[in-house]
């Protein structure tokens, strides 16, 4: 459906459609996950972190099913975070945990002649998982356990950043594994599957395309923002800008851009106004007309 007939139906059509579309997508994250645990992790003794690397472990102990029990040590914690956390953000990674749960138990009824090579499994096993969650991700959810344990932990601990939670969290895991297993080998194949999967959702949500995003400063800014819009698909703002040595007052361009768009732009700059003051930076993600649409787009 284009965008322009999507744009022709009621909210609540829209709205409906939406929701099917996060299911479905959900549904192949979590196959992709649940592919990733059952025929590579755990026939491996590798825990990836998380509950879901936790449940992995306890599953070794006990034989209790994988997904039964990421989703027992999961529901806590969630129930918890409904107090404290936005409540519609947790009921849709409550639903997506329960999806993942029942995915992961019926993936591993089917028969599969799993590889020996730990370190081959390993690398499967990362981009698997790394797929299925920037896939539950881009349709505004998580697949909960230290995700969802480590927005708590904030609450507790707010000088402490998200994604160090994250890791410490993870960390605990892996070196609970590494016990259990008996293997600090079990441990290294664990940081593999995380700095896998890790690139995998980088590359997913942001893609491989860089971009670059270019502050000038200069006297000429409605003479080089017209240039730049003429001669590139990029559009430009221009804020007033002043400078605190020299006290004049001057204008600063502001301009995302593909790397590949770089170099023509700086020259055309520098064509214009040789004395020009520009700084380069990353641009990590961009969401809007020319680059990254929003997730309802």
């Amino acid at each position: 459906m284009s965008k322009k007939n999507k744009n022709t139906l009621s909210p609540k059509t829209r709205k409906v459609l939406d929701l099917a579309v996060d299911n479905i997508v959900w549904i192949i994250g979590c196959t992709l996950y649940a592919v990733a645990i059952n025929f590579f992790n755990v026939p491996n003794r590798i825990s990836q972190g998380g509950f879901s690397g936790l449940a992995i472990v306890i599953n070794y102990l006990t034989d209790l099913p994988v997904g039964a029990i990421n989703l027992a040590l999961n529901v806590p914690i969630l129930l918890i975070a409904l107090k404290f956390i936005g409540k519609k953000f947790v009921l849709k990674t409550l639903w997506v945990t329960v999806l993942l749960s029942v995915i992961i138990d019926l993936v591993a009824l089917i028969p599969y002649e799993y590889t020996s090579d730990t370190l081959l499994a390993s690398i499967f096993s990362g981009a698997l998982l790394g797929a299925g969650v920037a896939l539950v991700a881009a349709r505004g959810s998580t697949t909960g356990g230290t995700d969802v344990l480590s927005k708590l932990l904030r609450l507790v601990f707010p000088h402490m950043s998200y994604g160090k939670l994250v890791m410490f969290s993870d960390m605990v895991v892996i070196a609970i594994s590494a016990i259990v297993f008996r293997s600090i080998e079990s441990a290294l194949y664990a940081a593999v599957v995380i700095f896998v999967s890790s690139k995998v959702i980088d590359y997913i949500l942001y893609g491989m395309a860089k971009s670059k995003m270019l502050m000038v400063v200069t006297d000429r800014a409605d003479e080089i923002s017209q240039e730049l819009v003429n001669n590139s698909p990029r559009g430009v703002s221009i804020i007033p800008a002043k400078g605190a040595f020299t006290g004049q007052e001057k204008n600063m361009l502001i301009c995302v851009l593909r790397s590949n768009e770089v170099a023509p732009a700086i020259k055309l700059i520098k064509s214009i106004d040789p004395n020009t003051f520009t700084i380069i930076t990353e641009a990590n993600e961009i969401i809007g007309k020319g680059f990254k649409p929003t997730i309802n787009e």
